[in-house]
Parts: structure tokens; sequence; C-alpha cells
């Protein structure tokens, strides 16, 4: 889905006791994730949701911070990962996007985390920059509802 007609992000509600999220953030871009930082606290608030913000130093090292907040007994209901690559001049764009989104994959399926994920993988900042904004369509927004929804479906789930 393109960013241009994505569809207002709302929460959607979420039964049972307020979310506890945790955003784990990869600031190198920062007005970047900034943006999608504010929209995605914005949708959670609209859930009632208590949010914890974390900062790593990269795309990278999103993966691993999620396995690691996984594995500190800390209980979240959710996580949202929010971070910028934009292509440059040698294949190393290529290997962060990928190796980043599948170790973030594992990661949540291997133990059933909720996540919502905006990564952004743009070819210029410009384009990362329109993804971001505080008004209209924003990926954090879009990450934070998918995040809760997945929320949804595990509380539904469990009942």
């Amino acid at each position: 889905m393109s960013t241009a007609d994505a569809p207002d992000a709302i929460a959607p509600a979420v039964p049972g006791p307020a979310p506890s999220i945790l955003v784990i953030s990869a600031p190198y871009y920062r007005q970047v994730v900034d943006g999608m930082l504010q929209a995605a606290k914005a949708i959670f608030a609209q859930a009632s949701a208590s949010v914890q913000v974390i900062e790593v130093g990269g795309a990278y090292e999103l993966a691993q911070a999620l396995a690691i907040a996984a594995a500190s007994g800390q209980k979240f209901d959710g996580y949202v990962l929010l971070g910028c690559v934009v292509r440059g001049e040698t294949d190393h764009y290529e290997f962060i996007c990928a190796s980043s989104m599948d170790a973030i994959l594992r990661v949540a399926t291997g133990h059933a985390l909720c996540v919502g994920t905006a990564l952004l993988t743009v070819n210029t900042l410009e384009q990362a920059l329109a993804r971001s904004h505080e008004t209209g369509s924003n990926k954090g927004a879009e990450a934070a509802v998918a995040c809760l929804k997945q929320l949804v479906l595990k509380r539904e789930l469990a009942a």
C-alpha cells in the first residue's frame, strides 16, 4: 500500500486491560523517526496504552533489541519498531534492509510477539519525510495500528 492511498490510522478497540507497549527506535534519521514516533504515540493514546521508548544505534539493531526485550522478563503487550534506511551508493542498503526485516520477523514469530514495524526503506530522504509527516498518512501510526490489531487477535484467541 502506498502512503498516498493509505486510510487514516485509527486505533482498534483493544479488549482487556490497557496495553503496555515498547517502542524501539533507531533514530539515525532523527526527523523521520521522530515524526513516526509522534504519530505512533497518538495512536497509542487513543487506546489508552502506556508507552516506553528506547533507542538503538541503527536499523540493524532493531531485531537484537526486540529479542533482548522479549527475553528480559518485562511484560509488554506489544512492540513497535521504527527506523529508516536510505539507499546509498553501495550494496549496504540491500543487506541491511533484508537482514533487518528477516531478523525482526524471526524474533516476532519465534516469541509470538505483537509487533508493528515501520522500518522505512527508501531511495531518498524526501520519500522518508513524506511517510513520516505529523499530518496525513504516517508509517509510524500504521505500525502502531498493526501492533494493536495483533494484540486484539492474541487476546481474542486466548479468551
